[in-house]
């Protein structure tokens, strides 16, 4: 399925096969044999748009939109039958952290805080419609906004904002 937006094809790449934009980080510990949290849920995760526009409240600053799409399975459930909170928070940190990467796609950032609201349960086999945009872009932090949609039930199943930061040098 083809993504639609407006980016530079250069950029839009990365977007057609996640697994592969973290790749260099996985690839090491995957031939250990070794298990890679959340990589199944990687496995899955299908971008749909992505796109660099104007902010409409802002026309001179940018913003960037990412969506992703995935299908709940059983390893995303709780022992209630619903998506667990902390794979909502993962989908959050991941999903907004690739829509930042549209804003500067050379910056390595790590994640300083994450505020997640839950407002309703999925269950097995919903479609979950994961919509990022980026808030803003400093000279060492970033933040992106994500909503969580069914898709299948046309409801708000969790929301949150992501802030991500550059590292520091380590000290030794």
């Amino acid at each position: 399925m083809p993504i639609s937006g407006n980016l530079d094809p250069e950029l839009m790449k990365y977007f057609t096969d996640i697994p592969r934009y973290f790749a260099k980080h996985r690839q090491q510990r995957i031939e250990q044999g070794k298990t890679v949290f959340g990589d199944s849920i990687i496995q899955r995760l299908v971008v749909t748009h992505a796109s660099l526009d104007s902010k409409a409240e802002e026309p001179l600053k940018r913003e960037g939109r990412l969506v992703c799409e995935i299908v709940v399975a059983e390893d995303m459930l709780n022992g209630g039958g619903s998506v667990h909170g902390g794979c909502s928070a993962f989908l959050i940190d991941l999903c907004s952290g690739l829509c930042l990467w549209i804003l500067q796609p050379d910056v390595f950032t790590v994640s300083q805080s994450l505020n997640v609201v839950y407002h309703a349960p999925a269950a097995l086999g919903e479609t979950l419609r994961i919509v990022n945009t980026t808030l803003t872009v400093g000279s060492r932090t970033v933040s992106a906004r994500t909503e969580i949609w069914s898709a299948t039930n046309h409801r708000l199943i969790a929301s949150g904002v992501h802030i991500k930061m550059q590292p520091s040098e380590t000290k030794l």
